[in-house]
């Protein structure tokens, strides 16, 4: 009787991983299915359509306000049962969480995400996602949703790596881009069309100030 395959040695987890060990961040071309991404895509076009997108702020708690001359995206955040495309790629991610946690033993215990849009024109000024008085958020994760995307019309994410290394990813749908939270500054470049992406965090527990 042949052993079922463990879905934590899937190839492009432990490519994640591998990556994530050797260099602090991966790109996966051809993470998500078609039909899987076009679905998620079109769910946060009904979102924006409905109005349930709103500008995203900087800083965090009540410090928190939006600051268009540093990012101009529009936001909603993702809970599970709230559609079943969506409902289909936490399970996704939280398989990655597993093999992360067996590779690299980070500890991560939870995954949060949320849709972006950004609008012609808008953009996300250099920055880490790893909040100075929060160390929860470990590793990011971005999965874009822009199907037939050229690289003149912009919106890459650029990461600022080791030795002044400048690298760009076009946010083609499908494609995984996987990256250590507070190691690797980045920022996002304004486009000419609509840019959409799941952008999210696998978090550790945090410290207890007491």
């Amino acid at each position: 009787m042949r052993a079922m395959p463990n879905p934590l040695e899937h190839p492009l987890l432990s490519a994640v991983v591998d990556d994530l060990a050797t260099r602090g961040w991966s790109q996966q071309p051809l993470f998500l299915p078609d039909a899987l991404a076009r679905a998620l895509a079109a769910e946060c076009r009904r979102r924006h359509a409905e109005g349930e997108l709103n500008p995203a702020g900087v800083g965090r708690g009540a410090s928190q306000e939006v600051r268009e001359a540093i990012r101009g995206d529009q936001i909603q955040w993702i809970d599970p049962g709230q559609a079943e495309p969506c409902d289909r790629y936490l399970e996704l991610m939280d398989t990655l969480r597993l093999a992360i946690n067996r590779g690299l033993f980070l500890g991560l215990e939870d995954f949060e995400c949320h849709f972006a849009l950004y609008p012609p024109g808008a953009f996300y000024l250099k920055h880490l996602d790893r909040f100075r008085d929060d160390d929860r958020r470990m590793v990011s994760a971005v999965l874009y949703l822009n199907h037939d995307w050229q690289p003149t019309e912009g919106g890459q994410l650029r990461m600022f790596l080791a030795d002044g290394v400048e690298r760009d990813v076009q946010p083609h749908a499908g494609s995984l881009v996987v990256f250590l939270s507070g190691d690797i500054p980045h920022e996002v470049l304004p486009a000419t069309r609509e840019r959409l992406s799941l952008t999210g965090w696998f978090r550790r527990r945090g410290n207890d100030p007491f």
